[in-house]
């Protein structure tokens, strides 16, 4: 698989230089995105009818960028 080149915008690079300085918006918005970036549990795959087997939507926090 080919390399992707990511841009940095200026807000993304300022939560970069100086993580602990975030507003309680951004920190809301990093928790939430926490909790949704986790595998399913696996009682949701032994379901019979679901045709669901893996999150989809999972981030890998190196190679995607939230953009914030």
């Amino acid at each position: 698989m080919g390399g992707k080149a990511h841009h940095i915008r200026g807000s993304c690079q300022q939560l970069v230089l100086d993580p602990s300085h975030k507003s309680f918006k951004v920190k809301r918005i990093l928790g939430k995105k926490q909790k949704q970036n986790r595998p399913l549990p696996q009682w949701f795959r032994l379901k019979t009818d679901t045709k669901i087997r893996y999150n989809s939507k999972r981030r890998h926090w190196r190679r995607t960028k939230l953009n914030l």
